[in-house]
Formats: structure tokens, C-alpha cells, sequence
């Protein structure tokens, strides 16, 4: 995700002045560094004395281990879902600090991305911070305690789309269409439809397609019967499940 993220300011004005990366050992680092124009740093301690902001964006079980290698960063914005600010304050007691939760999308700069109110954090660098997750796509306050339930809903997501495109287009192979133009197709529409609903809500924009008796009607009602409504709502609880350990 922290990726995603570089990729995103990278790809348009207005992003950080600079981007410094580090891993673990991975190799990760130096790659993104590479394709993004970057600098790569040996180690998280190195790259939080070069640098005004941390993006944190690590397993939430190595939250320990990364904050004895930053130290006293001079401000960290965590991507850690699950990880409350009160839990951020224990590991960076100093540090000004941000939670914010993106999606992938952001690569794109069309991403969402929810923040908590930030925590003891200077206006000037709050509003430095919020305005670079502006930069890639709409940026959200919402209170902390949601948090989690925003990132069920936005930031799983996408892998919740993807998936939806993918049975469409293999729908319509079975059905006799190339692959590539019945995954184009379903990109397009899927495209498409998210520009109407920011206009429209969804139950017009259904009535606009379903005419009673018809066959978008008819492929409703199979959703329906196959509870594919359920089955979300059970993918959103079942995030928040394992989220909340």
C-alpha cells in the first residue's frame, strides 16, 4: 500500500519534495526507489534522520520492532489497519502522528484514503499531511473509532471489484465473447457506473437499467436468490473480525 502510495505522488504535481525508502531486507525499497526516482536507505533509522514525515507501513505485529528503528521520528503517518492512535502513542511517544487508511486506487489518484483526526500533530504539519493524501484521490476524516469499519468497506474493497469483474468476464467467455473484450467490457461498464453513482443513487441507477420483467430484472433476481447481498455484508464482518483479532 505504501507503495501504491509513492506511485501516486510520483504520477502527478503536488506530491512530497522528495520520497526516501527502506525495508526490511526485502529489496523492495531499492526497486521502488529505482522506478520512482527516489533515494533507498539501509535501514529505518537512516531514513527517519533524512526525512520530515514516516509513512509506517508494516505488519501491525512489527509495529514494536519499527518503532525502536525510527526512534524519535519526526513524524510518523501510520497506514496500520487495526492500530489505534492510543497504541501508535505507546511506540512513539514523541512524535507527532497521523492514522490514515488508503486504498489502492491511490496508485491511480483515484483513491480513497479515511484519516483520524490527528493526534498532538501541529496544524501546519496536518494540514501539509492531509493535503498530500488529497493528492491521491478524496481524502476523508472520519472519527477513529470507524476507522476499521471504513477500511472493511473502502480498502478491502477493491479486491471485492476486481473480483466481481473477473465472474462477469468469465461469464460472458462461457458465454462466447474473447476474453480481452469481455474484460474490457466489464472494466468500461464498471467505470462508467462509479461515474453515474456519484451522481446518481443506486436504486436509480438500477430502475434506469432493470425495466420490470426484462432481462436485467431477471439477472437481479438470481443475485438475489444466490444472496449475493449477504455475502458481502459477510465479507465486511468478516474483515472487521480479523481485524479486531
Amino acid at each position: 500500500m505504501a507503495a501504491a502510495m509513492a506511485r501516486g505522488w510520483a504520477a502527478g504535481d503536488g506530491g512530497p519534495e522528495a520520497m526516501l525508502f527502506a525495508d526490511a531486507g526485502s529489496g523492495r525499497a531499492e526497486r521502488l526507489a529505482s522506478e520512482l526516482g527516489g533515494e533507498a536507505r539501509a535501514t529505518v533509522a537512516e531514513l527517519a534522520a533524512d526525512c520530515d514525515l514516516v509513512v509506517l507501513a508494516v505488519k501491525p505485529g512489527s509495529l514494536g520492532s519499527a518503532g525502536r528503528g525510527l526512534g524519535d521520528a519526526p513524524a510518523v503517518m501510520s497506514i496500520l489497519g487495526a492500530t489505534p492512535l492510543a497504541r501508535l502513542r505507546e511506540v512513539f511517544p514523541e512524535s507527532p502522528l497521523i492514522r490514515a487508511l488508503p486504498n489502492v486506487a491511490v496508485e491511480v489518484r483515484r483513491g480513497v484514503v479515511c484519516y483520524a483526526p490527528p493526534s498532538k500533530t501541529p496544524q501546519a504539519l496536518a494540514e501539509a499531511a492531509t493535503g498530500l493524501l488529497a493528492r491521491l484521490g478524496l481524502a476523508v476524516e472520519v472519527e477513529e473509532r470507524l476507522l476499521d469499519v471504513a477500511m472493511a468497506v473502502m480498502s478491502c474493497s477493491p479486491a471485492y471489484v476486481a473480483l466481481i469483474a473477473e465472474a462477469l468476464a468469465d461469464a460472458g467467455v462461457r458465454e462466447g465473447l474473447d476474453a480481452r473484450l469481455a474484460q474490457r467490457l466489464v472494466t468500461e461498464t464498471l467505470a462508467g457506473t462509479a461515474e453515474l453513482l456519484r451522481d446518481r443513487d443506486t436504486l436509480s441507477v438500477r430502475r434506469a437499467v432493470a425495466s420490470p420483467g426484462g432481462s436485467t430484472a431477471a439477472g437481479l433476481a438470481a443475485l438475489e436468490r444466490g444472496a449475493a447481498r449477504a455475502a458481502f455484508a459477510d465479507a465486511v464482518r468478516a474483515s472487521l473480525e480479523r481485524m479486531r483479532g
